[in-house]
Formats: structure tokens, sequence, C-alpha cells
């Protein structure tokens, strides 16, 4: 059986990582084994991070959605409360597009969600109502 010689894959594969660490600093850009660590780890990072830029985003989202709703007297949560309890299903997204580019259109969701926590008076719990919606 023929002698099988492997240089044409290793050096295939040692362009194809240090192709990927391109711009890295030092030797991790330009010698194989610390090139082929600092893109594994960049690779581990990248996957977890795409987690973590949804879970900023939707941080935000909630923090725009908050800031223009207290300027209707209303709470974060009393707002989403009172969306659900008024079967109006909006993302989060939306609505925070919503509060900042269309008021108008907001202030509509916040006058039904107001109306959606007509719930609280009907509880016996005029005062919970009242401090829910100022």
């Amino acid at each position: 059986m023929a002698r099988v010689k492997r240089g044409v894959t290793s050096r295939a594969k040692h362009k194809k990582v240090l192709k990927a660490a391109e711009g890295f600093y030092g030797r991790r850009k330009n010698t194989i084994r610390a090139a082929k660590a600092a893109v594994d780890r960049s690779r581990q990072y990248a996957t977890r991070d795409r987690k973590v830029k949804k879970r900023n985003f939707r941080a935000l989202w909630v923090q725009r959605i908050n800031a223009a709703v207290r300027e209707f007297g209303l709470t974060y949560g009393r707002f989403i409360d009172g969306l659900n309890k008024a079967g109006i299903e909006v993302d989060r997204k939306v609505l925070s597009d919503l509060a900042i580019h269309q008021p108008e259109a907001f202030k509509a969701l916040v006058d039904a969600a107001k109306k959606g926590l007509e719930y609280l008076k009907e509880a016996g719990s005029a005062n919970e109502f009242e401090a829910a919606v100022k």
C-alpha cells in the first residue's frame, strides 16, 4: 500500500485557522498553535454572545417602554399586565419602537392597558387601582 503524505491537508487546515485569526494581536495571528487556541475561544465567545445579545436588546426595550409608560402614570409591569388583560399581544421590540417613533399610537395602547386594569376596581380594591393608575 502506498504511503500517504499529509502536507497538503495540514497546510489547508492551517490556512483556514490562520485566515480566521486575521486581525488578532501578536503570535495569535501567525503561529498555528496560538492561533488555533485563540480561534477556538473566539468561536465559543461568539456562540455565547449571540444569546447575550438577545438578552441585552430585550432589557433595552423594557427600559425604553418603562420610561415611556411612566409619563402616563403607569409602571412597566402594570402596563404589560393591562395589555395582557386587554388581550393585546405586541412584542417588546414593537412597543419600544412605537414609544419612540409613534407616541400617539403608543398612547392608545396605554389607554387600552388602563382599561385592562379595570379588573382591579372590580375586585373591590379601588385603592390598588388608584395606586396602579395615577
